[in-house]
Order: structure tokens, then sequence, then C-alpha cells
């Protein structure tokens, strides 16, 4: 698999408090990759390294195969449009010269393109309307835009809906899954709301104190947030032989707890669960969410 982007060990430090702690991720080529974690995890030090606004204090990454000690990292941060923390526009500027701004700022030739971006974010029609007198979602489309300007082919936005409306998020998320399908952009997109990111991702990265604790894809992350029936037993190994002998898949989860999957007929569990002595305790039925599962990963707590 050919990555974009690619960590190791990266350590950041601010003062007494340690942001990243041998963070290790890997971005593939073509992926929107959700980098989920709580308030403080180290999300927006790791997007601030990778642009190039502050150093690693060890440890190194990969940018389109140049190592960040190399001097062709210059260019390959030229390949990369990036949002951290707000959009970086003009509010006094039209959204028309917004972008004018940043093509002068790319040191590009000509404006074309320009109409077909705000075409492309929805913004075609705003005319002369100054950007302090956008919505919070057409401003975060604007800063998109501006990020867009120099062709990128990875697109890094920190916290993209935070704020918005529901329309806003709609609007936002289907940029970004315009961009990713149909400009081929690969995207890394930190987010809280995490059931929203679930409508978005087709990789994620979980992230705990400074490190990244698990990366899975889509599909895979589908296979554990499956739905199934959590039984709690006295004896987990007697459920797994009943389940083994009727075909039913499972997963034991501790000593007395097992994820079954499919229609299983309880009646006829319990029945074969008596011959060795054992009793199902309880029974329900169990829908992890994207969010559910990230709890279960690292612990309770308030998101970023």
């Amino acid at each position: 698999m050919e990555y974009i982007l690619k960590t190791n060990c990266l350590e950041k430090k601010y003062r007494d408090f340690t942001a990243l702690k041998g963070l290790t991720m890997n971005v593939p080529k073509g992926a929107v990759y959700g980098f989920v974690g709580k308030n403080g995890a180290g999300k927006t030090t790791l997007i601030r390294l990778i642009c190039g606004l502050q150093e690693p204090d060890s440890g190194e990454f990969e940018l389109f195969g140049v190592k960040n000690t190399d001097r062709g990292i210059f260019k390959s941060r030229r390949r990369m449009g990036a949002i951290v923390e707000t959009p970086s526009i003009y509010l006094d500027m039209t959204a028309e010269d917004n972008l004018k701004q940043q093509y002068d700022v790319l040191g590009k030739p000509a404006y074309e393109g320009i109409s077909e971006l705000l075409n492309l974010v929805g913004l075609k029609d705003t005319g002369k309307k100054k950007a302090k007198n956008f919505s919070l979602g057409m401003r975060q489309r604007l800063g998109i835009a501006v990020a867009l300007c120099g062709d990128p082919d990875l697109l890094v936005l920190d916290e993209p809906i935070n704020g918005l409306d529901p329309q806003g998020i709609i609007e936002i998320r289907e940029l970004i899954i315009k961009l990713n399908r149909e400009k081929k952009i690969t995207v890394l997109i930190s987010s809280h709301i995490l059931d929203e990111l679930s409508k978005l991702a087709t990789h994620y990265g979980f992230i705990d104190h400074g490190q990244v604790v698990k990366e899975m894809s889509a599909e895979e992350l589908e296979r554990e947030c499956r739905k199934c029936i959590r039984l709690k037993v006295t004896d987990v190994n007697a459920l797994a032989m009943v389940l083994d002998e009727m075909g039913i898949e499972y997963k034991v989860t501790d000593d007395n707890n097992a994820d079954v999957y499919g229609s299983p007929v309880l009646s006829e569990i319990t029945r074969k669960l008596d011959k060795y002595g054992c009793d199902l305790i309880t029974a329900y039925e169990h829908d992890e969410s994207l969010e559910s599962y990230y709890i279960s990963l690292v612990g309770g707590g308030s998101h970023e």
C-alpha cells in the first residue's frame, strides 16, 4: 500500500506537557483518514508538525516519500493544503479576492481556475459579499477553497465541522466526499463529531495521550461495531464450546461475556449450556457506534 504520510515515533513537548509521545501513523493514498482523539490528545500538534508550523523534538515523518529532515520537504509541502484550527481567510475581502490573494502568495501567474474553485465549494454566487458576512459554513468552505488553490494532493482539515449547523455539516461532508472521489485528493481530517466522521472516513487513527493506539480501515471498524447479541454467562468456556457446536460466530470479550453474531436462538443456547452446568445471566442487543468504540479503546472523557 502507498502512503501519503508516514510518521515514526514523533515526540513533541511544551515545557512540562508532552503533546506527542512516540506517535506513529500511516495515511494511505486516496484515503479519507479520520483522526480521532480527546481534547489534548495531540491531534492539532501533529497537524502543525506536518504543516511545518512547528518542529518535532524527536522522531520523523515522511510526506510523499520525503523525510521531514530532507531539503525536499518544502516541495512536498507545496502538494498539501491545510486548515489548521481556523480558516485562513481575509474577512474584509470577497471570496474571489481571497482566492486571488492566495494565488499571489503561491506565485501563480494567472487567476485561471478561481471561478471553478468557487463553483466547487458552492460560493460562485457570493459576488461582492465580504467574508465577514458569510455564515460559518460558508467561511469554512472558503477556507477549503483557499487550501485548494495550490492543487494539493493532500488536504488536511482540523475540526472542519466544529460549530456548524446541521446544513453546514452536510455541505462540508458532501464537499469532502467530492474532493476525495472526484478530484482524488487524500484527506486527513480530525473531528470530535465521531458519528459524522463515520459517514466520511475510509480509514481511522485513534490517538490518546500523544500516541496512536489503533489504526484501521472503515471495513475493519464496521466489523468491530456490527450488531450482536451480548451474552453474560457463568462460564464463557462452556459458552464457546456450545457456540462452536452450533456453528455460530462469536467473540469472547472477557471471562463472562461474549458477543454473538447473526440471529441465535437463545432458548437453544440456554438448553445446551445447561449440559455444561453453565447459566445464561443476561442477553441484550448491542450495536456499537464509532463513539462508543472509541471510548472502549481509550476510556471516557471529553472530546476535542
